[in-house]
């Protein structure tokens, strides 16, 4: 199991960390940003498979940001699966 750690950009997380293994997501944690949210989508994606997950999250947008937390996430996936 391969651990990453991302500092995202233009959201209120400060770090998103997450473990791949198999090609399959376990551990995503957010610091900051919306808890109750971002605890939801770590349980949520606990499990699902990195590449399908960071398409699927890309480009959503909060609040016209042109960013959101799950877009973070899913840029700090494709980088992950760069390393993989």
């Amino acid at each position: 199991m391969n651990h990453y750690s991302y500092t995202p950009k233009g959201v209120c997380s400060r770090n998103i960390s997450f473990d791949i293994e198999n090609g399959k997501l376990h551990n995503i944690k957010f610091i900051n940003g919306c808890p109750g949210n971002l605890k939801a989508i770590g349980k949520l994606l606990e499990g699902a498979d990195a590449k399908h997950t960071a398409e699927l999250l890309k480009g959503n947008d909060c609040g016209g940001r042109g960013t959101s937390c799950a877009d973070q996430l899913s840029k700090a996936i494709f980088q992950a699966l760069e390393k993989e």
